[in-house]
């Protein structure tokens, strides 16, 4: 079985240790690859490649906008020969049905375009300032960071990676990539795909491992000048707590518990459609996940009624496949879901459908949990409060247009939010009362490469995607001229 290994100043590395671990197919158990373990020593040599790549080197970050975009487009390029492979290594490791993947590999190859095209966009600008000090002229300019250390989730491996490398590169840093241990087949290939193109030696380099190890190295090493993190807001707070040492700049996205407001006037058909997207795709894996439903008094049973109708036809099975709903990512994180809905049966919600794990046929060895509805549930219920991260969907009620802004806003979490209503002055409304990031109007969780990503409150620092997710790499540099060079006389009396 082949050893996949790290990626460190331009050659493809074993863990220093010898250590290693398996890349497990969460369909049936197997073992996809056997994976290098790096330790603390294998991040610090990535970080000093990646240094010595900005400081000393300087051929990415000095290399002209022109050639690294067009690098970015070849990166794009080569990905779109490979595309069929990374949809199918994601499938394996992760468990998404094909066609999600597939997608997730599209939206990735059009990431890298998209910052290939902004790298020449027009950025800073001048200003007009007081005389106070002779005549004066400031204006500013974005400059790269410096090394960058990403670190991303499993569910969406590829995806998050580029939604990270992309920008960061497009900018001009170097990068120390950690992708989760859960799921690293697609960022291996990504890397090959780097070092064929010609990619800058240290300019990107990769490390597998452990986040306890890798992640907190990188969190705590003083030559990281920017760190980046997509995950839970826990890890997210040791993150910034480690990350004080040099107070390194730092992006987080982080949890989420998301709620999905649907009026009675709302397109009922529609809104169950919508619900079922917001909350089932990627086997409700997503940080975004319209996982609590706060729907008017007047129509909850009929939408409840529909609602489970189309969660019982879901299909699950192989994501090769492309059932509906292939398997969660790992058996710890299928029980940690299990656990949950357990929680919500004994803590009083009325199981409408699902609550079980699934092992007919072909999936009796594999990490599958039926799509599961919980009606009748109250704020104070944990599967209300927490993160599940699984097909799992709460339903509450509320008769008033500011009741139901309450018990929207009633999580520690912002990421995301979406109201279902035919009456446009009501959506407007009540999508600016409702505090979280990413919101949508009679939708659920599309996303576009153009628009920023992120959230309030515990779920995040920063913006991903659009022109925000560039300028996150980047620091701004304020240049003020003396036009009128010569003794100003200000100590003259």
């Amino acid at each position: 079985m082949e050893l996949k290994k790290m990626f460190i100043d331009g050659e493809w590395v074993t863990g220093s240790e010898g250590g290693t671990s398996k890349s497990i197919n969460p369909t049936d158990g197997s073992v996809l690859a056997e994976v290098t373990e790096g330790t603390v020593e294998d991040v610090r040599r990535a970080v000093a490649a990646a240094k010595k790549s900005f400081y000393q080197t300087r051929e990415w970050r000095d290399m002209d906008s022109q050639a690294r975009g067009d690098m970015l487009l070849k990166i794009a390029d080569a990905m779109e020969v490979e595309k069929d492979e990374l949809a199918r290594l994601d499938t394996l490791d992760h468990g998404k049905p094909l066609r999600e993947a597939e997608c997730d590999v599209d939206d990735a190859i059009h990431n890298f375009r998209y910052y290939a095209s902004l790298i020449k966009a027009p950025c800073g600008g001048v200003y007009e300032v007081n005389e106070g000090f002779g005549k004066m002229h400031s204006y500013t300019i974005h400059e790269p960071v410096g090394v960058c250390a990403l670190i991303t989730p499993w569910n969406y491996p590829l995806l998050m990676g580029v939604w990270k490398l992309a920008p960061a590169l497009a900018a001009g840093n170097s990068v120390v990539f950690k992708p989760s241990s859960n799921c690293v087949l697609s960022s291996v290939k990504l890397f090959e795909i780097f070092e064929k193109v010609g990619m800058p030696k240290g300019s990107v380099n990769l490390v597998l491992g452990p986040g306890s190890t890798i992640g907190n190295e990188l969190a705590e090493n003083m030559d990281v000048d920017m760190i980046t993190f997509t995950g839970s807001t826990a890890v997210g707070q040791g993150i910034m707590r480690a990350a004080a040492g040099n107070v390194k700049k730092i992006g987080l996205e982080l949890g989420g518990k998301s709620p999905n407001v649907i009026f009675a006037d709302a397109d009922l058909d529609g809104a169950v459609e919508w619900a079922m997207i917001g909350v089932f795709l990627n086997q409700g894996e997503i940080c975004s996940a319209g996982s609590r439903i706060i729907i008017e008094e007047s129509i909850k049973d009929e939408f409840v009624k529909r609602l489970a109708k189309k969660a019982n036809a879901i299909t699950i099975g192989n994501p090769l496949e492309n059932p509906d709903m292939g398997p969660l990512v790992s058996e710890s994180h299928m029980n940690k879901v299990l656990g949950y809905i357990e929680s919500g049966i004994k803590e009083g919600a009325t199981l409408v459908c699902g609550g079980e794990r699934y092992t007919e046929g072909e999936c009796a060895k594999g990490y599958f949990v039926r799509p599961t509805v919980f009606d009748d549930c109250t704020d104070d219920m944990t599967i209300v409060k927490e993160e599940i991260f699984g097909p799992v969907v709460t339903v509450q009620t509320f008769r008033t247009e500011q009741e139901a802004i309450n018990m929207a806003n009633n999580t520690e979490y912002g990421l995301a939010g979406a109201v279902f209503t035919s009456d446009g002055a009501r959506a407007l409304r009540v999508i600016k009362e409702i505090r979280a990031g990413i919101t949508w109007i009679n939708c659920y969780n599309p996303c576009f490469n153009e628009a920023p990503w992120g959230g309030y409150k515990k779920s995040g620092i920063g913006r991903e995607l659009g022109v925000h997710g560039l300028e996150e790499y980047q620091e701004i540099k304020q240049i003020n001229i003396n036009l009128n060079p010569g003794v100003l006389g200000w100590y003259e009396h």
